[in-house]
């Protein structure tokens, strides 16, 4: 095992690849994640890897990206550089970054390469399914959650402050209720700032008409977003369906979007 050299973009300033906390882990024989790419990215590896070769290892270095990069972005990098011993647990040393919270209701085709797909994006699944051996074996990611509720409405109290919630189970009667609950809690509390439901339109009208005579109201109605995903994607495939909402999710405002506890 051999020592690792830790890129980190530490700050910035106006337009540039990459933001605060990407990261790029080098050693002397290849390199995992990107601070950017391009000339910025190279110069930051030979400076690593000068330094696994016994030189000396700045700590922060700043970098306007400009044409004496060979860059045109116009913006200003500040890259931290932190040697890792070998043997050291490099996760540990990994910058954390905030994660949006995401009630997904359902571990069905959709929801499971949602899920899937989510790994590699700053998201703190909260997964929910009645059903018991629905969740991919192993643990979670870090920030996640699998949950068996039987009823899944049951969850709903437990979510998240300022969850966003995804309602596709393989149950009308089980998303009815789940929707129920959010609206119940948002009214109550107002800390849910999206509630979606996969579906047509006709099961959205077929749903209001139900819920109106529960009580509820156009102004709790409204909350609801159904079909859910970014307009224009037609797709019924279960990864295309799973693109569109997650680039939904990752669209919301981020004031909207608390990092959990």
């Amino acid at each position: 095992m051999t020592d690792t050299v830790l890129v980190t973009v530490a700050r910035t300033q106006g337009s540039v690849p990459r933001e605060a906390g990407a990261w790029m882990a080098v050693t002397a024989e290849g390199l995992t994640g990107t601070v950017g790419g391009g000339h910025l990215e190279f110069d930051a590896i030979a400076r690593a890897r000068a330094a696994l070769a016994g030189g000396d290892l700045a700590e922060e270095v700043r970098y306007p990206l400009g044409p004496s990069l060979g860059q045109c972005c116009g913006g200003v990098v500040w890259l931290r550089f932190a040697r890792v011993p070998a043997g050291d647990d490099l996760a540990a040393h990994l910058p954390q970054p905030p994660l949006r919270p995401v009630a997904l209701f359902g571990a069905g085709h959709v929801g499971e390469v949602l899920a899937r797909f989510a790994r590699e994006l700053p998201l703190a699944l909260h997964w929910v399914d009645s059903r018991e051996g629905q969740f991919p074996p192993g643990p979670p990611p870090r920030g996640w959650q699998h949950e068996v509720a039987d009823p899944p409405a049951d969850a709903v109290p437990d979510l998240a402050p300022g969850s966003a919630v995804l309602v596709m189970t393989h149950n009308h009667a089980e998303d009815f209720d789940i929707i129920a609950a959010c609206l119940r809690r948002a009214r109550e509390q107002a800390d849910l700032p999206f509630i979606g439901m996969i579906g047509s339109r006709t099961k959205w009208a077929s749903f209001r008409q139900r819920l109106q005579a529960r009580g509820f109201g156009d102004g709790d109605l409204a909350r609801v977003t159904c079909p859910i995903g970014v307009p224009g994607v037609a797709g019924k495939q279960p990864g295309v369906i799973a693109v569109a909402v997650l680039a939904q999710m990752l669209a919301l405002p981020l004031a909207a979007q608390p990092a959990p506890d």
